[in-house]
């Protein structure tokens, strides 16, 4: 599989992953969001990305034993702030459902994490212009541009056609569920979508980790996979981790605060055994849905990075996959049975845009391909 074609298809199945991940949520039952919210938290935030880092990196304990020290500390508390994020995401689902929380939140976490992705986060006006300028110097940069904006506006008419939404549904489309609240949900959207960026960032301050596990992993292979693709899975203990600090913090703090910690163990009534591990095998699906989207994400950006040179797409295609994917759930899940023509319309004409968008970063990335050939 040519390597550019390779990049598509990760980021694709990462994104696929990603956009399902919360749906176990909708089957949890007898657990407060706080039980669910920490138990998937454990697996996706702390134990894979552990666990993967010492399966897929050759050596990994000397890969923390030898990278840059600040890069680990820079990578470890922009998790944590991404914690923060992560877990207004979760929230913001409850309140305004899947497809308007994938529209607006991971709409904004696209432009601001791709834009400091391209001027690497510099601090001084001067050095990220020139960042920006290289960038849009390479051969194809003009096609991601145009990609980048017009799925900025895929995901604007995703937010409009969401917001329609919920007043077809509350005004006789349908019944919207009574724990819906758009203002709510709308403000935990934005807070999400601004700290889920940092999760980009944090990626990008990690790059140095990466690339000595690249180095490291020369001439060796996990399960027959060159195993210098599995580089970014070095980062992710370092940034995951700091997300589950936060996350189990707060969790815990609401679980003190209601007297709800005891439900991890045991639910009230006899006949909730079986409940109980159906909602600790939900929370595990969930954590190796989430995981897996950044797992397949490493993979993406491994071959753009090897070939187009244009790594820094990366968060931009894989979230406008990630919104196309997700609002899709959303329809899987009946969020816009009974809605006006209008608002349907206006849905579909976002998805083209999303679709065209993505189509056009990758031609982008293609023509930067044969230029690099």
């Amino acid at each position: 599989m040519p390597p550019q074609v390779a990049s598509i298809v990760f980021h694709a199945i990462g994104a696929a992953a990603a956009a399902c991940c919360y749906a176990p949520q909708k089957k949890v039952k007898g657990w407060s969001w706080q039980s669910y919210w920490l138990a998937q938290a454990m697996f996706c935030w702390l134990l894979l990305p552990i666990a993967s880092a010492f399966l897929t990196v050759p050596g990994f304990w000397l890969v923390v034993q030898t990278a840059p020290p600040d890069a680990m500390v820079r990578t470890f508390l922009l998790g944590i702030v991404y914690g923060v994020g992560g877990t207004a995401f979760g929230m913001a689902i409850r309140y305004v459902g899947f497809s308007i929380t994938y529209a607006s939140a991971i709409g904004i976490s696209t432009v601001v994490g791709t834009a400091y992705a391209i001027t690497k986060g510099d601090s001084t006006l001067a050095a990220a212009g020139a960042n920006v300028q290289a960038f849009l110097d390479r051969a194809g940069a003009n096609w991601v541009v145009v990609g980048i904006a017009i799925g900025v506006v895929g995901v604007a008419l995703c937010g409009l056609a969401g917001r329609w939404k919920e007043r077809d549904q509350t005004q006789g489309g349908g019944s919207a569920p009574a724990d819906r609240n758009l203002l709510t949900g709308f403000a935990l959207c934005v807070l999400a979508g601004v700290l889920s960026a940092v999760y980009g960032m944090s990626l990008t301050e990690g790059a140095p980790i990466a690339k000595l596990a690249e180095e490291r992993a020369a001439g060796h292979t996990v399960l027959g996979i060159d195993a210098a693709t599995f580089g970014s899975n070095a980062i992710y203990p370092f940034s995951n981790a700091g997300a589950f600090l936060t996350t189990a913090l707060y969790c815990l703090f609401l679980h003190r605060r209601h007297g709800t910690l005891g439900e991890l163990v045991a639910l009230p009534r006899e006949a909730s055994r079986g409940r109980l591990a159906r909602n600790w095998a939900l929370a595990i699906l969930t954590g190796c849905l989430w995981y897996g989207q950044f797992f397949f994400y490493g993979f993406g950006k491994f071959y753009i990075a090897q070939v187009a040179g244009f790594e820094q797409t990366c968060w931009a295609i894989h979230m406008i996959l990630l919104i196309l994917l997700g609002t899709l759930i959303g329809v899987i899940f009946k969020e816009w049975k009974g809605c006006r023509p209008r608002t349907h319309a206006t849905l579909g004409v976002a998805l083209a845009l999303l679709i065209v968008g993505k189509l056009l970063l990758d031609y982008g990335n293609y023509l930067g391909t044969r230029v690099a050939n």
